[in-house]
C-alpha cells in the first residue's frame, strides 16, 4: 500500500501544510473505471426523484448531478474563486453585489439533443424556487428576487440583498441547468432519469440499486477536461464488501465511505497495488436539537449535553483519529473559524453539567432519544451513537436511548420534527464560512428548524455577504459561532479527513474528491501499474 497525503490547492493557505505526494497525470483514456461507494438510492414517497436538482440536497445525489448536469460556474481544480462552465463570462454589474449577469457559451446542448439557452437557465432557477421541496436545495437561492433571460445567451439575476457569495451558489448542483422541454415546471422527473449537459451521460441506473454506468458526453462544452470514456459506479451495502471488491480487483476505486478500521488496515498491512490518499476535509458531523420538543427544546438540557460529551474520546475510540474534534460549525482551516464551544465549555465536566441542570430546575436523569441514519454515513455511525449514549448515561445526568433509521426515511422524518435529537453530516456546498452558518439559521433553513436568532439571521449573515473580501468576515462569523455555542441549537462533534483508495494503475485519484467530498469522475484515468 502506498500512502499519499495530499492538500487540495483549493484550500492552500487555509489549511496547515501537509506532505504532498501526487500521482501521475493520466492523459490516457480508458474503456471503463469502476468506482465503489456505499451510497444508496431509492425512489420513495419522500425521495421521488433522487437525481432531480429540485428534489435532492445531499452529497450522494450531488455526486451524480455534478457529473451529469452543468452549472453556469463551477469550483476550480485549484483556488477558491468559481470559474466558468456553461457560462462564457459572469460578473456583478453593480458595486453593491445585487445584480449578477452571465453570458452563455455558444453551442450548448442537452444529452437528448435539445438546445440549451438562457431561457433554460431562467426556467431551472424558477422551477427550483417554485417547487421549494422540503428536502431540496431551494434555500440556497432564496435570496434571489428575480431571474430573467434577456436574450438567448444572457441571463440576469436580481438579488434581494447584497450577496458576495452568490457566484459560489451558482456553482452548486442546486443551480443545475435542466431542459425546459423535459422537466415539468411544477413537478419532478421521477425515478433515476437524468437529462443534462455535463461531462457525462447517465446511460444506465440499475433499478436494484447495484450500479450506474456513465459515458463521456461527446457534446459537452465547458471548462473541464474529461480523462476517461466510461465510469461504472457500484453500490455496496457496507464498507467491508466494498473493501473486498477493491482487494480482489472487482473495483478500481473505493470512495465514500471508507471505515476507520479499513484506513488502519491499509496503513498497517501494505499492499503495493493499492494507494491510500488522505486529504484534509471540510465534512463535519453534528447533533441537531428539536427546539420545539419539551425536553430537547430546553436550553439548559442542551448546554449540559455540551458539557458532558467528550469529542476527543469519540474520535479516538470510534474514528481512530481519522477525524478531529470540532468545537464550532465552521471547520478548522476556513477563515472565520472560532473554537466557540471550547471557549464556552472547556473540557468535558460532569459537575458543571449537573450545576447547569440543577440551576434550571431540570430533574435528572433527563430522558432523551438520539436518532441516527443507519446507511448514509457509513457503518461506523452506529458505534458513534453508542459511544454518545455511553458518555451521557455514565454521567448519571441522562437516560439516553438510540434509534437508527435508513436514510430514505430518516431525512424526511427529521425535517418533519419527528426526532428529539438527531445526527447529521454536512458536506459544504462551497468553501466559505457562510455555508456553515446560513443554511442552518436563515428563515428557510436546511434543517426546517423553528429555531431563530435574529442577530444571526438579520444582522450578521447580511453583514458578511456585503463584503466581497471574504477574509474580512471573520468578526461577524465569530460572533455567530459564539451565539450558537451559547444557545446550542446544534452541537458540533467532529471534522473529518477525506480518504480514497485506488489500485495503483488509476491516475488522477488525488483530484477525485473535491474539498466538499464531491466525486470528480472526469479526473480519473488509467495508467501503468507500478
Amino acid at each position: 500500500m502506498n500512502r499519499k497525503t495530499f492538500v487540495l490547492p483549493a484550500l492552500a493557505g487555509l489549511l496547515a501544510s501537509l506532505l504532498v505526494a501526487c500521482g501521475g497525470g493520466g492523459d490516457e483514456e480508458d474503456a471503463g473505471i469502476v468506482v465503489g461507494t456505499t451510497d444508496s438510492f431509492a425512489v420513495t414517497s419522500d425521495t421521488p426523484a433522487p437525481f432531480d436538482p429540485a428534489a435532492s440536497y445531499d452529497v450522494s445525489a450531488w455526486n451524480i448531478m455534478r457529473n451529469t448536469f452543468q452549472t453556469l460556474l463551477r469550483l476550480p481544480r485549484s483556488g477558491t474563486e468559481p470559474v466558468m462552465d456553461a457560462a462564457e463570462r459572469c460578473g456583478f454589474t453593480d458595486q453593491q453585489s445585487e445584480q449578477y449577469r452571465c453570458t452563455l457559451r455558444d453551442g450548448l446542448t442537452f444529452s437528448n439533443g435539445h438546445q440549451l439557452d438562457a431561457q433554460d437557465v431562467e426556467f431551472s432557477v424558477k422551477r427550483l424556487l417554485g417547487i421549494d421541496y422540503v428536502n431540496g436545495p431551494a434555500s440556497l437561492l432564496s435570496g434571489l428576487a428575480k431571474v430573467e433571460a434577456t436574450s438567448d445567451s444572457e441571463v440576469v439575476f436580481h438579488l434581494r440583498k447584497p450577496d458576495a457569495t452568490f457566484p459560489y451558489k451558482l456553482a452548486t448542483p442546486a443551480a443545475s441547468i435542466v431542459d425546459s422541454e423535459t422537466y415539468p415546471a411544477n413537478g419532478f422527473v421521477k425515478g433515476f432519469n437524468v437529462v443534462g449537459s455535463g461531462p457525462y451521460v447517465l446511460d444506465k441506473f440499475d433499478t436494484k440499486g447495484e450500479k450506474a454506468v456513465f459515458s463521456r458526453n461527446p457534446d459537452y462544452k465547458g471548462g473541464l477536461t474529461v480523462r476517461n470514456d466510461k465510469i461504472e459506479m457500484r453500490f455496496f451495502r457496507g464498507s467491508d464488501a466494498m473493501g473486498k471488491a477493491l482487494a480482489g480487483g472487482g473495483i478500481d476505486i473505493m470512495s465514500r465511505t471508507i471505515s476507520p478500521r479499513q484506513v488502519r488496515q491499509l496503513e498497517s498491512d501494505p499492499d503495493d497495488q493499492i494507494d491510500l490518499i488522505e486529504q484534509p476535509g471540510q465534512e463535519i458531523r453534528y447533533l441537531v436539537f428539536n427546539t420545539d420538543d419539551g425536553t430537547a427544546g430546553r436550553e439548559p438540557v442542551r448546554r449540559a449535553m455540551a458539557q458532558v460529551i467528550d469529542r476527543k474520546s469519540l474520535v479516538r475510540d470510534v474514528y481512530a483519529r481519522t477525524a478531529e474534534p470540532l468545537y464550532s460549525l465552521v471547520p478548522g482551516g476556513l477563515p472565520g473559524h472560532r473554537n466557540s464551544f471550547f471557549n464556552e465549555y472547556g473540557e468535558p465536566r460532569v459537575a458543571a453539567a449537573r450545576r447547569t441542570l440543577s440551576a434550571a430546575g431540570v430533574r435528572t436523569p433527563v430522558r432523551l432519544t438520539l436518532s441516527y441514519t443507519t446507511d448514509h454515513y457509513g457503518d461506523v455511525t452506529a458505534k458513534e451513537f453508542a459511544k454518545l449514549k455511553e458518555q451521557l448515561n455514565d454521567s448519571g445526568l441522562f437516560d439516553v436511548e438510540t434509534k437508527g433509521a435508513p436514510w430514505a426515511k430518516y431525512r424526511s422524518a427529521a425535517s418533519k420534527g419527528k426526532y428529539q435529537v438527531y445526527g447529521y453530516g454536512w458536506f459544504p456546498d462551497f468553501p466559505d464560512a457562510d455555508n456553515y452558518i446560513a443554511p442552518f439559521f436563515e428563515k428557510t433553513n436546511f434543517l426546517n428548524s423553528s429555531y431563530t436568532n435574529r442577530e444571526i439571521r438579520d444582522r450578521l449573515i447580511p453583514r458578511t455577504r456585503r463584503n466581497a473580501e471574504r477574509a474580512r468576515t471573520a468578526a461577524p462569523f465569530g460572533r455567530a459561532q459564539d451565539i450558537v455555542a451559547d444557545e446550542v441549537p446544534v452541537l458540533p462533534m467532529w471534522q473529518g479527513k477525506q480518504y480514497i483508495a485506488a489500485r495503483d494503475d488509476i491516475t488522477g485519484v488525488e483530484w477525485a474528491l473535491s474539498s466538499s467530498s464531491m466525486l470528480q469522475l472526469w479526473e480519473l484515468g488509467r495508467g501503468v501499474a507500478s
